[in-house]
């Protein structure tokens, strides 16, 4: 069980080994949602792939990748630590190019995705959630930085 620990204005959860936890306060709320998000995108994905692969397979490639890219950013938050942060920032910043890539491109080409992706017009599908969570996740990682 971690221990919370006042730093400043700011609770800590610390675990015995002196890892920082990610997951905690409004790290919490980035967990839940980068889980769901694996989850819905990984099961859409995976159907598609195994159901559906000849009608768009870049379409359901992309939204296999951004469920591993979840599923990466959920298990670092979880796990905590400044290795894990980093390597958290790192996904959060490479989904957000995703987004901003892929949804970009399905404006300007629609007819290179027959079917949309989590991606797909900024995460419009999504309630815009796939372009808010990364901004938010970086901007959580940034600050929960270790001294």
């Amino acid at each position: 069980m971690p221990d919370i620990t006042k730093t400043g204005t700011q609770d800590t959860a610390v675990a015995a080994d002196g890892r920082r936890s990610l997951g905690t306060g409004p790290g919490r709320l980035l967990v839940a949602l980068y889980g769901i998000f694996t989850v819905a995108a990984a099961s859409r994905s995976l159907y598609q792939l195994i159901a559906q692969f000849h009608v768009a397979p870049l379409a359901y490639t992309l939204s296999a990748v951004s469920a591993v890219v979840y599923g990466f950013i959920t298990f670092s938050l979880v796990r905590g630590g400044e290795g894990a942060r980093r390597a958290a920032l790192v996904c959060c910043a490479l989904e957000l190019l995703g987004v901003l890539g892929v949804g970009s491109w399905t404006l300007l080409d629609p007819s290179a995705f027959p079917d949309a992706t989590v991606w797909s017009d900024y995460g419009m599908g999504y309630l815009f959630i796939p372009v808010i969570l990364p901004v938010t996740g970086l901007l959580w990682l940034r600050r929960s930085r270790t001294a």
